[in-house]
């Protein structure tokens, strides 16, 4: 059994040659500036300041590699669908961004989408991306705890329906808060890692 507890930071990679080499199974955290991923990873580890939580998003561009029990990369992806950033930097998040997806190295994607806001144009680019590029991939729903019961079967349903999602999609209502999905977000992970 994976103990997520165990997870380490290895390698901040501001470029492609600094990607880990050594093979094991890569879990990468996709979403847009925002949306809670180093909140998701500290609560998925069981660490509270792991990864670092920016106060102003879209500040990364860089790839950040955790390494779970030896065993597992979990994959923090630079956020997208900032507002606030110089040309240049964009350019290099979408250089170094695409060289990961192309490295071959990546097993799935995890797909973070505020359950609040639903999809944005920018999610549904990615989502589009991985379909067209058969990359395997399931959707954790962030901050699910902004949203009373009502409110939040509407959005699932509506983010349920939107065709780039499909039947089959694992979706995992999370929230950093309660910790509601952090189980469910591991299992999935672990099925994923026993394909």
């Amino acid at each position: 059994m994976l103990n997520f507890n165990n997870t380490e930071l290895v390698m901040t990679a501001g470029l492609e040659s600094q990607f880990p080499k050594d093979r094991l199974p890569q879990i990468a955290l996709s979403g847009r500036s925002n949306v809670g991923k180093s909140s998701l990873l500290n609560k998925l580890v069981g660490r509270k300041s792991l990864a670092r939580v920016s106060g102003s998003p879209g500040k990364t561009i860089t790839i950040n590699f955790y390494r779970v029990d030896k065993a597992l990369y979990i994959v923090d992806l630079p956020g997208y669908g900032f507002a606030k950033r110089a040309p240049a930097d964009k350019e290099k998040w979408s250089k170094l961004t695409d060289s990961y997806f192309t490295s071959g190295q990546m097993t799935a994607v995890a797909q973070l989408i505020d359950l609040k806001v639903g999809a944005t144009a920018d999610d549904e680019l990615m989502l589009d991306f991985m379909n067209a590029n058969e990359i395997p991939f399931f959707i954790i729903t962030t901050k699910t705890d902004k949203l009373n019961k009502t409110e939040r079967e509407k959005a699932l349903a509506k983010l349920r329906a939107n065709p780039l999602v499909g039947d089959e999609t694992k979706i995992v209502p999370f929230s950093a808060l309660s910790g509601e999905g952090r189980d469910d977000c591991r299992s999935e992970i672990l099925r994923i890692l026993e394909k």
